[in-house]
């Protein structure tokens, strides 16, 4: 690990401790608004906080094509962040639901400078934020630069928890399917588009074209059409 005076994301996710997690989870079809509370400890200064309180706007997961999943987007967040999102997509392969766009900026921020212990600061802030009882409150103790890269550890927590349900909820909805479907390759549309044709020409051939989009993997998201088909 590197030193702390190098102020990278690996020092800053060391020493982030997420005290209350949000217990609300993600929206699968809207944004998710999660408020933080971030209290950090001045490096130069002895009983010196910043209190950090601020928004975050998580948008709807999105599924995407790999080609398209260069980067995770951060709006308003430092070089440090987004090398630690992308550390993240290198290492952290069971977490999917970030293949899918969420994307997350902070949204209402406020800083205070607050001359006492961290530990009194937090002792107090945790009481306001069990008197509040908002599902999608966090508070987290982190570093005071880059401060930011424990907000996207926060943010890695709640996708970790909600990732499940997420991907259940989309996947009811046949919405992987349809993923799969625009991401066919042009020879590959062409091929089901001929089958279709063929099959409303001769109807000996409806098993066939089941059989074909069964093998591109993309029959739910053709399904509705398919049974059209079969009805006529």
């Amino acid at each position: 690990m590197s030193e702390p005076n190098s102020l990278d994301f690996r020092y800053a996710v060391a020493n982030t401790e997420i005290l209350v997690p949000p217990t609300g989870m993600l929206e699968t079809f809207g944004n998710t608004l999660v408020n933080y509370i971030v209290v950090s400890e001045l490096m130069d200064s002895v009983g010196k906080c910043h209190v950090r309180s601020g928004r975050m706007k998580l948008l709807k997961p999105q599924i995407i094509t790999p080609s398209a999943y260069s980067e995770m987007l951060l709006e308003g967040f430092g070089e440090e962040a987004r090398k630690y999102v992308r550390w993240l997509a290198e290492h952290e392969d069971d977490v999917h639901i970030l293949r899918y766009g969420y994307t997350l900026r902070r949204e209402s921020f406020s800083e205070e400078l607050v001359t006492r212990p961290i530990d009194a600061v937090l002792a107090d802030v945790s009481k306001d934020v069990a008197a509040r009882k908002d599902p999608y409150l966090a508070l987290v103790r982190g570093v005071d630069e880059p401060w930011d890269v424990s907000l996207v550890r926060l943010f890695w927590e709640v996708v970790n928890r909600s990732a499940k349900k997420n991907i259940r909820e989309m996947a009811e909805k046949h919405l992987f399917d349809q993923g799969a479907a625009a991401a066919l390759a042009p020879d590959a549309r062409q091929e089901i588009e001929e089958a279709f044709a063929a099959a409303a020409k001769d109807r000996s051939l409806v098993k066939r074209l089941g059989a074909l989009l069964q093998r591109h993997g993309v029959f739910s998201a053709y399904e509705e059409r398919f049974f059209a088909l079969m009805k006529e």
